[in-house]
């Protein structure tokens, strides 16, 4: 049985676990199948009974969800401490960067979808401004020591997070986080190719 991961171009979540398979050269070891997760009928809801992406089969059958689960299951297949450092300390740093990332496009995933799913007269204006300190004060938090730019699952999330709010805010944050910006162009420049191979086409 292949190995198969559910997913969705825009999905930042499953861009993070693109990436990583591109880096760790285990992209010709997956098919990626397109997943519609307000689909009942979609086969994503049967992988995962939670209906979320990123899912990833592996060849047992047996599926791996979510993203952070699915990172350090590649790392592991690609023989440990590639992206997940073995070093305890910087396995732990590394470990709550991707925390951090994670809670970001969280945080703009709801933010989002309260704009998607509810007419204007119904949107929760404290609810937004909720999601947005979270994200507001990560990114303050970021800009303030951006990380080394070592390709860990930290720094592949915060890429992600990054070029999320490019594709849907419009890369507003570019014009208040300028360190974040220089950071993001240096990740990129580690890996060009995986990063344009993963960009969404709209």
């Amino acid at each position: 049985m292949a190995i198969t991961l559910h997913s969705s171009p825009f999905s930042p979540f499953g861009r993070k676990v693109k990436l990583a398979l591109l880096h760790l050269g285990l992209m010709d070891k997956v098919t990626v199948v397109g997943t519609d997760t307000m689909n009942p009928e979609d086969p994503i809801r049967r992988a995962n009974p939670l209906g979320k992406i990123p899912a990833l089969v592996q060849e047992d059958g047996s599926v791996v969800y979510d993203s952070r689960v699915i990172l350090e299951a590649l790392d592991l297949m690609a023989g440990g401490g590639r992206i997940i450092p073995a070093d305890p300390k910087a396995r732990i740093a590394a470990l709550t960067l991707q925390s951090l990332a994670d809670g970001i496009m969280d945080a703009l995933i709801l933010t989002r979808y309260e704009a998607m799913f509810h007419e204007e007269a119904q949107r929760s204006e404290k609810w937004l401004a909720h999601q947005r300190g979270k994200v507001e004060r990560a990114m303050a938090a970021l800009e303030a020591a951006p990380p080394a730019l070592a390709v860990h699952v930290g720094t592949i999330t915060l890429a992600c997070a990054l070029g999320y709010q490019d594709i849907r805010f419009e890369g507003a944050w570019r014009k208040t986080h300028p360190r974040l910006v220089a950071w993001l162009d240096g990740f990129i420049a580690q890996m060009p190719a995986a990063w344009e191979q993963t960009t969404p086409k709209s």
